[in-house]
């Protein structure tokens, strides 16, 4: 990345948001020698950043919207061992965002967004080794191969279309029938009849304590990590003069001169005060952990057919991926549960745990399947970086380090306009975008 400078470096920087995204910019900026506060209503790694599948997905650049998918959906939906759940009670507000979701289901929009992933995702493992170098954080990462199971080989060759796409993007693999699956890995043979390995991925061990390691490296650096609602951005002159919190203290003002939105799911109110009006919504993700498990998988697998991953981790293994749309307010399903159960014992039926442990969280969808990067059009001195899908903990780091050198007026020498936040400026601010 260049670091041809674009504009004065801020005097403090407020980052909002603490997930990886949020801690990442911080970091950065704090190495950089910028005031940096960052602002979380739970502090670091609360949400989807401590409850992610754990991998470092670099091969992750086909959408969830590939073609065919608006006549598939009503079968994953309705099918007792679909990954796909809706709460009903909340159909009438997603249908407008959905329309516009399943519009990009064709062959020309896939590819362009997996062109548009791929600079983010590609080098994932690097990404992560450099941000965490020399830190307490570091003993997370672990290098890992990355394994798609099938039950043979005709369904991998269902799936051609998304290896194109991998293939296009750089991407090289290993086929294994069930014998080199054998060698590979017995337990994951019980699982599948053929697999694809990727190498050169990687996988965090713990991911909330992760985050919350490099959070404290930068506290460590200087940073402040503030515990806060932001409730408006104080703007001055068209540009960012402070954030406007509410506290256990009550109500007050931070003053900044520049301020980063990378709260997740809860990104539209910030981002439309912003000018960027962008159709956000929520795909409620599950995980079950299967704490002291009697084996543990070699790598972190996807189970291509049932549609979630797992994940080895320090004394668990976490299972992950179930998508429900049900918005922000309700809590957990049951039923999402119950299946990434069955999965479990239907895959490795030799497999025993002492234990399990059940999350639910929210990973932010934007209707493209692009995340948000790059200054918001309406404001000066405002930036935005959300809106990852699944691949928030994958692309975490890049996006941090974009952002960072944004803020600070260094030009990164990566195509940004796939993500720029331009595309959804709203009507008061389409003249400038």
């Amino acid at each position: 990345m260049s670091q041809t400078s674009l504009a004065p470096q801020p005097a403090h920087v407020a980052v909002i948001g603490a997930g990886i995204v949020g801690v990442a910019t911080a970091l950065e900026l704090a190495r950089a020698g910028t005031r940096v506060t960052l602002v979380d209503r739970d502090g670091p790694a609360a949400g989807a950043s401590q409850g992610n599948g754990g991998v470092l997905a670099a091969c992750a650049v086909v959408p969830v919207t590939v073609p065919g998918l608006a006549r598939k959906g009503p079968r994953l939906l309705l099918a007792r061992d679909g990954p796909l759940f809706l709460r009903w009670s909340y159909l009438p507000r997603l249908v407008p965002w959905l329309a516009r979701y399943l519009a990009h289901a064709n062959a020309p929009d896939t590819a362009r967004i997996s062109r548009g992933l791929a600079p983010l995702t590609s080098d994932s493992l690097e990404q992560h080794e450099q941000l965490s170098a020399g830190t307490p954080a570091a003993r997370y990462v672990v290098p890992a191969d990355y394994l798609y199971l099938y039950p043979d080989r005709a369904a991998y060759e269902a799936d051609a279309f998304g290896w194109g796409l991998r293939r296009e993007a750089g991407f090289a693999w290993e086929e294994m029938g069930r014998e080199a699956l054998d060698a590979y890995d017995p337990l994951l043979a019980q699982a599948a009849g053929f697999a694809v390995r990727l190498g050169g991925h990687g996988r965090i061990s713990d991911p909330g304590a992760y985050v919350r390691a490099l959070a404290s490296e930068a506290e460590r650096l200087g940073a402040r990590i503030l515990r806060a609602d932001v409730s408006d951005i104080v703007e001055e002159g068209g540009r960012v003069a402070g954030l406007r919190l509410r506290t256990g203290q009550g109500e007050e003002t931070l003053a900044c001169d520049a301020a980063v939105v990378t709260t997740g799911a809860w990104s539209g109110p910030l981002a439309r005060r912003l000018g960027v009006d962008v159709p956000l919504e929520t795909e409620r993700g599950y995980h079950l952990e299967l704490v002291n498990p009697s084996a543990m998988p070699r790598a972190p697998v996807m189970l291509a057919a049932a549609k979630f991953v797992a994940t080895p981790m320090e004394g668990r293994l976490r299972l992950a991926g179930i998508v429900e749309f049900g918005g922000l307010a309700a809590g957990p399903s049951r039923a999402p549960f119950d299946l990434l159960r069955r999965q479990a014992r239907r895959a490795f039926p030799t497999l025993t745990w002492e234990s399990e442990r059940e999350w639910m969280g929210h990973r932010p969808a934007t209707t493209d399947s692009l995340p948000l990067i790059g200054p918001a059009p309406g404001i000066a001195g405002a930036w935005l970086g959300f809106g990852h899908h699944h691949i928030g903990l994958t692309a975490g780091p890049k996006t941090g380090r974009l952002l960072a050198r944004l803020v600070t007026g260094r030009h990164p020498n990566v195509d940004l306009s796939a993500v720029s936040p331009a595309r959804f400026a709203s009507a008061r601010d389409k003249r400038t975008a």
